[in-house]
């Protein structure tokens, strides 16, 4: 007999130790992980069952289908923005190709169960392309329905993904007899997620831990967009809890299938002057990456995100001084002292 279950693929990422942690807490279902990356051991103890594999691999998948019965995913698997602009190639084949084989393996499982999949999706800001920083400064907080015109490979990824999430809630196989569309797909469009817990690698949006992590081991940095870059930011533990939310809430009380999620949207002057106040001597200056300046200006300075906090009740904890001065600085400055 088939065991209720979770499954977060990707798992071995932040967003899901936070997944696992709360999941493992609350105790309702087992928890199944897919990932290229194995977990740490301290996770790796919460979890049933631990597949280290990708989300292309449609075998390990219906394994997983026949032994459990999944009524929830958090499918966050994916090649990140910089990596798909270097391979748009791969980028387009996990991200895309690998959403889909979880999108079939979802509706397969509700099929035999008889009753919707949730399948939560964290989709980007990337989705979004202002033209131009004229248009960006006028359009004030984009909705979810405005300049979807991404020009990165990882946000028209997320964009189709989004689409074929509508199309498996709303329209599977709508010319066949036995037509039964039983995913029900939830997703949210993330800004850029601070963690403290884990070292940024390079992504477009990294220039804010960047800046906190080289001013708590005292070296210098130099900021690659300009004083003036805007993009909004989310605290990570809000971005977990805004999943774990939307997972919860009533299907009928939901009115998109894509919700924009913000908390602040500081110019990235405005960060280096909060960072400095923990931190006096920072030496922080600018050297603009023209191209990664490029992405950040075509993504909205900050976005409307209140259908989700009518919805289902999106609230985040911190604001940009509780997130810095709270949450980030303290946590960064114990992990180098």
């Amino acid at each position: 007999m088939r065991k209720p279950a979770v499954l977060i693929t990707g798992a071995s990422g932040e967003i899901g130790h936070g997944l696992i942690d709360q999941l493992a807490a609350d105790g309702d279902r087992a928890i199944v992980t897919l990932d290229v990356a194995p977990l740490d051991a301290s996770l790796a103890k919460k979890v049933h069952r631990e597949t280290i594999g990708s989300i292309l691999d449609r075998v390990a998948l219906e394994r997983l289908l026949a032994e459990f019965e999944v009524d929830q995913v958090f499918h966050l698997a994916a090649l990140l923005s910089t990596r798909s602009e270097y391979s748009p190639l791969t980028a387009h084949e996990v991200n895309v190709g690998g959403t889909l084989n979880l999108l079939e393996f979802a509706q397969q499982q509700s099929s035999t169960h008889g009753r919707p999949v949730i399948f939560l999706y964290p989709s980007s800001i990337a989705v979004y392309g202002m033209p131009s920083l004229e248009v960006k400064a006028s359009a004030g907080r984009v909705k979810e329905n405005q300049w979807t015109e991404s020009t990165t490979m990882y946000g028209c990824n997320k964009l189709y993904c989004e689409q074929l999430g509508r199309y498996y809630a709303r329209h599977y196989k709508q010319l066949s007899a036995e037509h039964s569309g039983q995913v029900d797909f939830r997703a949210v469009r993330f800004p850029g997620l601070i963690s403290a817990l884990t070292v940024p690698s390079g992504g477009t949006s990294d220039y804010a831990p960047e800046m906190i992590h080289a001013a708590a081991k005292g070296e210098p940095y130099a900021c690659f967009v300009r004083p003036d870059a805007r993009i909004p930011f989310m605290a990570m533990p809000d971005g977990v809890a805004a999943l774990l939310t939307l997972a919860k809430a009533p299907r009928a009380a939901l009115t998109l299938p894509s919700y924009n999620l913000g908390a602040f949207a500081p110019t990235a002057a405005a960060i280096e002057q909060e960072v400095r106040r923990a931190f006096p001597k920072a030496e922080i200056s600018y050297k603009v990456d023209t191209k990664r300046q490029g992405i950040v200006d075509t993504w909205p300075g900050d976005v409307d995100d209140s259908a989700a906090r009518r919805d289902w009740g999106f609230n985040p904890k911190h604001g940009f001084e509780s997130a810095f001065r709270e949450y980030l600085i303290p946590t960064i400055k114990k992990r180098y002292a």
